[in-house]
């Protein structure tokens, strides 16, 4: 089927997005992660392509060609800018409801705005499972050594040398977390290159450093979006059908990041681990993440049917 590159004027931004499928279709959102970005998700797109689907592929803030609409807007990269982006998306395309499937930053996303939001979202799909930030705790409860070993790039990223760094480096360093997060992943030099092309956005260091920053509250918010971080400290549940995938080789968030998490989840809840996976599910196992959104398209149905 035919993919068009798009764009749409939100509240704060000009999101880019491509699309394949009728505007008539289920709606099927697939948002991606630091620091990757669109070409991501082809293959699982392709597999799950059908003429009565609208599946739209938008790139984060800072990505791509994605733009603010003001030399004035905050460069933020925190939780609620990620999740409130899906929304805002939604209602410039009209979308009433839509699948969302995300990974890294687009679960994150992707849970924020079922946490927040949820009439809006039909089922998800979450890779890394309940990824809504903890942030007083994350700025003084330190994890095992191991995994603060694994976290050695936000801690560099809060530096002014870690900014610099990102911004001289960003295709080696990018390409560094690629390797370090999926050790079993042979991605070709052509996938990396297309997809190194959205880190060069001139917002993309700004909004990744926030991001970082933010989460270990070494950074302030966007004012518009503190009522929104106030909700979450809630914890609030997702009510829509959710699989969690989790890559057993992930290597920045082990699968034990994602377990015991049943109380997050109201509805039908399933979590696979996928064996021989690291970071990035729908470029290492497209076929996995496709089954996933099937199943879980399939579970709201019966659900709605019931």
């Amino acid at each position: 089927m035919q993919t068009t590159l798009c764009s749409i004027v939100t509240p704060t931004l000009e999101i880019a997005f491509e699309q394949t499928g009728p505007e008539t279709g289920e709606p099927i959102l697939l948002l991606h992660g630091f620091p990757y970005d669109v070409r991501q998700y082809d293959e699982v797109r392709d597999r799950i392509a059908r003429e009565d689907r609208r599946i739209i592929v938008p790139y984060l803030r800072g990505f791509g060609p994605t733009r603010y609409l003001s030399e004035q807007s905050f460069r933020s990269g925190q939780q609620t800018a990620l999740g409130k982006d899906i929304v805002d998306l939604m209602d410039a395309l009209k979308i009433d409801r839509a699948t969302l499937v995300g990974y890294d930053w687009g679960g994150r996303g992707a849970c924020v705005a079922a946490a927040l939001w949820p009439a809006r979202v039909r089922a998800l799909v979450a890779v890394g499972g309940y990824t809504v930030q903890d942030i007083t705790k994350a700025a003084i409860t330190p994890e095992s050594p191991e995994q603060e070993w694994q976290f050695w790039y936000p801690w560099y990223f809060q530096t002014e040398r870690g900014r610099r760094g990102l911004d001289t480096n960003r295709d080696e360093l990018c390409r560094l977390l690629w390797k370090l997060w999926s050790p079993t992943w042979k991605f070709s030099d052509e996938m990396f290159s297309a997809t190194a092309k959205s880190f060069h956005n001139s917002d993309f260091v700004a909004t990744a450093i926030h991001s970082y920053r933010h989460r270990y509250a070494n950074a302030p918010g966007d004012p518009a979006l503190e009522e929104l971080e106030v909700q979450l400290t809630r914890k609030p549940p997702i009510r829509c059908p959710v699989i969690v995938l989790h890559g057993e080789d992930d290597r920045v968030n082990p699968p034990s990041t994602s377990e015991g998490q049943e109380n997050h989840f109201t509805s039908d809840h399933e979590r696979r681990v996928l064996r021989g996976i690291g970071h990035c599910p729908p470029s290492e196992s497209p076929d996995e993440v496709a089954d996933a959104i099937e199943d879980v398209i399939e579970l709201q149905t019966r659900r709605h049917a019931a």
